[in-house]
């Protein structure tokens, strides 16, 4: 990586939460945003113990994944267009009246078409972390490396609720009834998004009057979007095929604790970047991440090759993860470049989309990886998809 100039890491953040405004908005978003982490693992718990079949919960999910990455960029556009509050709170009590439908109606033994239209009412889950990123953005306009500190943090708040989030919602479930996670993710989704959208002194202006085109033809984007897709196929992969690989080794339950100390440890190398003052634009930095990426995600691979056992896997992980959050933190802060005034939501709404088709993409080929050849095979398929990113990211380097 590119050299970088060491801030004092505590000052830094002090720095942030020092703005009027920033410790209030920032407590209802984090609180908003765990469920995203919950809703999944919810749902399959819930539906499977009732129903009796891991695949009805895994397609009914799926369901709701294909509508969110088509609803989030238009809610995302309505956001920018109308202010955050206008659309956010209507939208946040369609998502959270879906996820009360889809509990009653497994509950209630509902025919199964009816888990598919009740989950896919929670498309209308507002991006809250795409929200937050543009607060900041707002607040701290012309302090690109205050701005850099926001996003590293923002980065780390989205590995922490998506490690927390699982763990939380298995716990509700299995210590209340099947539908306490959800029951809970949806109350604190709403109670979040409520908190967070009464902070209006940090609101960003509404957009309605911008002149700005749509982000996905804005120069630069289309690649930048590839990258997400190509980052999301590294996680989504990761995932599916550390599940199996435990699942072989008659360790299943072992993967939970690996994956997050993946995330643990992207989570911790996003505060450390943040109290740093990377050298260089953001698109001459997104190279030397992706690459420090691709080469700790053959860490896994060689665990599983070499060791053939859980014992090595879980400090491969956690190595690997620490340059996830490098290089998403540049990622973001590219797509935020090279959106246009007044659609950066939305901007950052089509970056998660990416990432989320790219998600799917790499569990559903780390998967067929894992079932046709082997799972230390499957370890293979994040590493293909890191270095497909690396080639995007290289040939864009001068965007």
């Amino acid at each position: 990586m590119p050299p970088t100039t060491t801030q004092a890491p505590l000052r830094a953040y002090r720095r942030l939460f020092a703005l009027p405004g920033t410790r209030a908005f920032t407590a209802g978003n984090l609180m908003a945003r765990l469920p995203s982490g919950m809703f999944g693992v919810s749902a399959v718990v819930m539906i499977a113990g009732a129903r009796g079949s891991y695949a009805l919960a895994g397609a009914v999910t799926a369901t709701g994944l294909a509508a969110t990455a088509v609803t989030a960029p238009w809610i995302a556009r309505l956001v920018d267009r109308h202010g955050q509050a206008r659309v956010a709170v209507p939208a946040t009590v369609c998502a959270a009246l879906g996820s009360l439908a889809l509990l009653l109606c497994v509950h209630y033994g509902a025919p199964d078409w009816t888990l598919f239209a009740a989950y896919a009412a929670t498309a209308t889950t507002p991006n809250t972390g795409g929200m937050s990123r543009a607060r900041w953005a707002h607040l701290l306009t012309g302090d690109p490396a205050a701005l850099h500190t926001a996003n590293s943090f923002e980065q780390a708040a989205d590995e922490l609720c998506y490690m927390l989030g699982p763990v939380l919602a298995a716990f509700l479930c299995g210590t209340f009834f099947p539908e306490a996670g959800t029951l809970a993710g949806a109350v604190l989704l709403l109670t979040g998004t409520l908190l967070f959208t009464a902070q209006r002194a940090t609101e960003p202006p509404a957009g309605g009057g911008s002149t700005g085109g749509a982000p996905l033809r804005a120069p630069g984007m289309p690649a930048q979007l590839a990258v997400c897709l190509a980052l999301g196929a590294v996680f989504g992969a990761m995932e599916v095929v550390t599940v199996a690989f435990a699942d072989d080794r008659g360790h299943r339950s072992a993967a939970g604790v690996a994956l997050g100390l993946q995330a643990a440890g992207s989570c911790l190398a996003g505060l450390v970047y943040g109290a740093l003052s990377p050298a260089g634009p953001a698109a001459r930095r997104l190279p030397w991440c992706v690459a420090a990426m691709t080469a700790l995600m053959t860490l896994p691979l060689l665990a599983a090759a070499l060791a053939g056992s859980m014992l090595a896997l879980p400090g491969a992980l956690l190595l690997a993860g620490t340059a996830t959050a490098p290089t998403m933190v540049t990622n973001m802060a590219l797509v935020q470049q090279r959106t246009p005034a007044g659609r950066l939501n939305e901007g950052m709404t089509l970056a998660v989309t990416g990432l989320l088709g790219g998600i799917a993409c790499g569990s559903a080929t780390g998967g067929w990886v894992v079932e046709h050849l082997s799972p230390t095979a499957g370890y293979g398929v994040p590493v293909t998809a890191a270095v497909v990113a690396l080639m995007i990211s290289f040939a864009r380097r001068t965007g």
